[in-house]
């Protein structure tokens, strides 16, 4: 196995948290950074000790020598610079989510099939502990049959999301923070399909139409025309099962996780909550389980501060590990552990399962048609929260034996 070069496209605040971890991958002989905004790109290069850089993804993809990109651009450029990156012989980690339209997924599943290269698309939810928790009971039987599933993320625009947009989006941020909810689904979704297995047939989803006083979520005052801060829909399961999925933009809801879930099958159920999460079954037994998934800080003052994010984030960003996460960490690098993780101890186990299916030529954990399982069920319920609720088919995207 050959080690590969990687370039971190976009210098904000998420890739910082993945170019120490790509850095001290013992199969990555060297990271650079594409960046357009000059300033950012001199102040990270020095910041990250990362000498090589580029002043697009176009120069990054022009060189020779580079194996793969990591994207962590703006929501809606991911899919297109995905396609552009394989077309040039590149692998690609992506930042979710992957796509915003059906064509574009469409578009990558052909791509990844005519270049052969390496997608996966980085969803950190799929390495939450209440998802981890999950899928080892579900392996276990231990759910029984699937009968109904909730993922949400609860994240109001003033816990931190102001700051971000304003970031990434410059003179321009409010045309771009109005981006729909729902097409930003796949921490909810992924949650519930990547223990399952499952997948989401048919939708009806209602946005609710924003009133706050910043007009960000307005017609004609962002690029998508869109006016739902919040929606919510209740989905169809390919295993005869229910799901509802709720991605609120103004809610009053702090603290804890902004992301979580609950399962419920025959057997029995795990739930999530702000306070904590618990097992229960048919047996009337139930177990607090917030002990087992629950991310213990491992970090030093001087690690704390250098994670450059808003305060409301910085949880996210300096997570540790949990109880449950303990028997898959032995397939990590050993130079991993002095470094930093995050969102619920899903970074590094993120940055080394791309690095390993690109230097071992498997698929990735979240390959393309996981990520489209993923991001479909959203886009669809979007257009159907743009008319009203009705209910709408949702395409599949079914792996092939080979991958």
């Amino acid at each position: 196995m050959k080690p590969i070069k990687l370039c971190i496209v976009g210098a904000g605040q998420f890739a910082q948290n993945f170019a120490h971890l790509f850095k001290a991958h013992p199969m990555v002989s060297e990271v650079s950074i594409a960046e357009v905004i000059a300033e950012r790109r001199a102040a990270e290069s020095k910041r990250l000790g990362i000498p090589r850089t580029f002043d697009s993804l176009e120069s990054a993809l022009a060189a020779p020598d580079i194996d793969a990109v990591a994207l962590f651009t703006q929501r809606w450029m991911h899919a297109p610079m995905a396609i552009a990156a394989m077309r040039t012989g590149k692998h690609v980690y992506s930042a979710v989510p992957a796509a915003t339209s059906l064509d574009e997924l469409s578009e990558l599943i052909d791509t990844v099939k005519q270049t052969g290269m390496t997608y996966m698309m980085g969803e950190t939810s799929y390495y939450y502990g209440a998802t981890v928790y999950c899928r080892q009971r579900w392996q276990q039987g231990d759910f029984g049959r699937f009968v109904y599933g909730e993922g949400e993320y609860l994240h109001d625009m003033s816990h931190g999301f102001y700051e971000a947009f304003q970031y990434s989006g410059g003179d321009r941020w409010k045309r771009t923070a109005g981006f729909p909810p729902m097409l930003y689904p796949t921490h909810s979704v992924a949650m519930i399909l990547s223990v399952t297995g499952a997948r989401m047939t048919q939708v009806s989803c209602i946005g609710q139409i924003d009133e706050h006083e910043d007009g960000i979520f307005r017609q004609g005052a962002n690029d998508w025309n869109n006016v739902f801060s919040n929606q919510s829909a209740l989905f169809r399961t390919s295993d005869g099962g229910m799901a509802r999925m709720n991605e609120f933009r103004r809610v009053g809801c702090g603290g804890g996780r902004s992301v979580r879930m609950s399962l419920f099958g025959t057997k029995g159920t795990f739930e999530e909550m702000t306070g904590g999460a618990s097992w229960s079954d048919l047996q009337c037994h139930t177990e607090d389980v917030e002990p087992l998934i629950k991310c213990e800080g491992v970090y030093s003052h001087e690690q704390w501060e250098r994670i450059k994010v808003d305060v409301q984030l910085k949880g996210d960003f300096v997570s540790g590990f949990a109880q449950v996460h303990q028997p898959l960490r032995d397939r990590l690098p050993a130079a991993y552990r002095t470094q930093p993780n995050g969102h619920e101890g899903s970074h590094q186990f993120l940055a080394d399962d791309f690095v390993t299916a690109c230097t071992r030529q498997t698929t990735p954990t979240v390959s393309v048609w996981d990520a489209a399982r993923y991001n479909a069920p959203g886009i669809v319920a979007h257009q159907s929260a743009l008319k009203g609720g009705e209910l709408l088919n949702i395409p599949d995207y079914p792996k092939p034996a080979t991958a």
